[in-house]
């Protein structure tokens, strides 16, 4: 697994925007994105839980950096969100997202927020289309994984 490069003012992982969710992303062997992370009061919808916002945001943010390392640069034409069981606050999650498909002008995505206990709470389907001329200052796609992590 290698952790992979942020990039700067992303609302979800960006260290230069002082707004970002905070997550830190890693690449697994299998080419699938993976993330852990606790929401905190910051990212509440309802008393004690995560706002729905937040947590789509998330799992399109790990759709697209999934295609992205594949060597895309993409955005979002589709994004569908199914919320199965209220995600609470100050819990650990984790979050994982594949590529699922490629045709010629779309790439498919699916992404899950998991529980402490495995389950899903919030699963997600993206279909992404190339965009590279939004993307012309990102140095998101050149970076290289920064660092191996664990085995």
């Amino acid at each position: 697994m290698y952790q992979i490069p942020e990039h700067g003012d992303c609302f979800v992982c960006g260290t230069a925007n002082p707004k970002s969710i905070g997550l830190t992303w890693f690449l697994e062997d299998n080419n699938e994105i993976y993330a852990e992370f606790t929401f905190d009061l910051s990212h509440q919808g309802p008393p004690g839980h995560v706002h729905g916002g937040a947590s789509a945001a998330v799992l399109d943010e790990a759709m697209g950096a999934v295609v992205w390392r594949s060597g895309l640069q993409v955005v979002a034409a589709r994004l569908e969100v199914d919320y199965k069981k209220p995600l609470p606050l100050g819990q650990k999650i984790v979050v994982r997202a594949r590529i699922s498909e490629k045709q010629a002008r779309k790439v498919f995505a699916t992404a899950e927020i998991l529980l402490e206990d495995g389950r899903v709470a919030v699963a997600g389907k993206g279909i992404y289309v190339p965009a590279p001329y939004l993307f012309s200052q990102s140095k998101f796609l050149a970076a290289k994984p920064t660092k191996k992590v664990g085995n």
